[in-house]
């Protein structure tokens, strides 16, 4: 497995991420990208950062800006989406599926026009803020016309199981969707669960990889 430190610049911000080969890569990368609390090299991005090269896709994690300089204030939208724009043309791959932890997913989602992105992924897409269910991020999503996978927590705050299941309807053909019974915005469970956090994760990461085979993968 080679593992090659990305360099990310554009017009005025700078940042780093981190890219996993495997010797025999797939065709398609697996970009991730970070939520708003949590850089790239946190145990829920690490998971599934080697999970995917484990499985033989190129895999590449990256902090937005903010993050590498160690602030705790997202950069504005417009950089965030700057950033995951040269990501993806930094990627090695001419096909990939992008997403993320939370922010992360939701900002894919705002690039999802790029030509080489075959899917979208979100794990824990913050379709509203917490006791915030009239302030809606879904808007754009109806004008995505490409597969995409959304993993939820049935007591995840940002994503209010009625609200999302509305939004996935209206989404259509296009939308698949995991759901992580008990689980929270990372998909923690209670001990009373039987399963620990990194059982659910594996269960979501195969399930990521099933469905991006089915997406073209």
């Amino acid at each position: 497995m080679k593992q090659e430190r990305i360099e990310i610049k554009t017009d005025h911000h700078e940042s780093q991420g981190i890219l996993l080969l495997p010797q025999k890569a797939k065709t398609i990368c697996m970009i991730l990208a970070h939520g708003a609390g949590n850089n790239m090299d946190s145990p829920f991005m690490n998971f599934f950062h080697e999970g995917f090269a484990a499985a033989g896709y190129p895999s590449l994690k990256f902090n937005f800006p903010y993050m590498q300089k160690g602030k705790k204030v997202p950069d504005a939208q417009p950089v965030l989406t700057a950033v995951y724009r040269k990501v993806i043309e930094l990627s090695p791959s001419q096909s990939v599926v992008i997403g993320g932890k939370s922010m992360g997913g939701r900002i894919a989602s705002y690039v999802s026009d790029e030509k080489r992105v075959k899917g979208l992924f979100f794990l824990g897409y913050p379709l509203h803020p917490p006791g915030k269910q009239d302030q809606l991020r879904d808007q754009h999503l109806y004008e995505i016309h490409k597969p995409m996978l959304f993993v939820s927590g049935t007591r995840d705050p940002f994503a209010n199981s009625e609200l999302l299941a509305a939004t996935l309807k209206r989404i259509g053909k296009y939308a698949t969707f995991e759901s992580v019974e008990g689980g929270g915005h990372s998909f923690e469970v209670p001990k009373k669960s039987g399963f620990t956090n990194r059982q659910i994760w594996e269960s979501v990461l195969q399930r990521i990889l099933g469905w991006t085979l089915s997406a073209g993968g």
